[in-house]
């Protein structure tokens, strides 16, 4: 590398990683895990992933579905595997829940897929049903999945699963489809591109910089395409809100959906979902129109009406009432280079 020319470098946690630092050229360094081993404190720039955020984000997408048992399947000897798990813990804890964690095989014989696959296979079928689970990432979810086949275990009805990364290719392959966490990595890899070719021109100072990899949103697919709940009356009242969310439903429509008093399915629904209808409506409105802000070239306009508005500002208002920014900097904090 040294006579290679190279100005400036942003490099993940490798052996080489000594090699790079004696190079005295500018560098950020990439790690999902904090703090970074083999790296002086505030040194470098590091691109860091927030795993705290990252689970909260998969209990709560669970939590949101009615589950009361859940589990974690990752790779014991990763340590931001170990972190996810750790967090996904602490946020199901919260809720007053407990989580059933997967233990890898020791050997490295045992590793071996074709080894670990029986194991892991008996271990679903041990599991409390119906269960939400998180995986570390979508390739762990890739495991599960195939073990649950070996099992006989239906997804999403017995276990639904939750992957991190939203690798597209994978996700779609999947069979069922893998619902994932999506992460700002793009835009992530813009900001340190932007900021080495700072470094590299003498603008910024090298230490004290950092950048935070945060999940955007959850791409929800057929693996947790379900509601674990076994209340009828609330399962339709549910049902009902994710069919018409597109439309400015209010509590009674919901309650009529149900041949129930509007007193009775708030009673009911509050006490199994620990929200109310209301709460329910407004929280899948917000994940509606954020996907629509990420993930297309829709304007607040065409957006707005999409959604039943009959004017952008009513849009606007509610969408930052409920997530403390606006639309606009919602879509250019986390919008995709379209």
């Amino acid at each position: 590398m040294r006579k290679s020319g190279i100005d400036g470098i942003v490099a993940r946690e490798m052996d080489e990683i000594d090699d790079i630092i004696s190079m005295g050229v500018p560098a950020i360094f990439a790690s999902t895990i904090e703090p970074q081993k083999g790296l002086p404190k505030h040194a470098f720039p590091i691109i860091t992933t927030d795993n705290r955020q990252i689970s909260d984000v998969a209990a709560g997408h669970l939590l949101d579905r009615g589950f009361t048992h859940f589990a974690y399947c990752g790779y014991d000897e990763v340590p931001w595997s170990q972190l996810r798990g750790q967090h996904f813990h602490e946020r199901i804890s919260k809720a007053g829940y407990a989580t059933h964690a997967y233990e890898q095989p020791r050997s490295k014989i045992q590793k071996r897929w074709e080894n670990e696959l029986p194991q892991l296979a008996a271990w679903l079928q041990d599991l409390p049903k119906p269960v939400g689970l998180m995986t570390c990432c979508d390739d762990r979810s890739r495991n599960v999945i195939e073990a649950a086949k070996v099992a006989g275990i239906h997804i999403p009805e017995e276990i639904a699963v939750i992957g991190v990364d939203n690798d597209e290719l994978m996700c779609h392959l999947a069979n069922p489809s893998l619902s994932s966490i999506a992460l700002s990595i793009e835009k992530a890899g813009v900001k340190a591109a932007q900021l080495l070719d700072r470094l590299m021109t003498g603008q910024e100072d090298m230490s004290n910089q950092r950048i935070t990899v945060t999940p955007s949103h959850v791409e929800t697919r057929h693996s947790t395409n379900i509601l674990a709940v076994r209340d009828p009356d609330v399962v339709t009242a549910l049902r009902f809100i994710r069919e018409h969310i597109k439309e400015l439903i209010q509590v009674s429509d919901v309650a009529n959906a149900t041949c129930l008093s509007r007193r009775t399915l708030e009673r009911r629904f509050l006490k199994i979902m620990s929200r109310s209808v209301q709460e329910e409506i407004n929280r899948l409105r917000i994940e509606q129109l954020s996907k629509m802000l990420i993930q297309t070239r829709m304007s607040q306009v065409q957006i707005a009406h999409a959604m039943g508005y009959h004017s952008v500002d009513n849009m606007r208002r509610f969408f930052q009432r409920h997530v403390n920014m606006t639309p606009l900097h919602y879509r250019k904090q986390f919008g995709r280079q379209l």
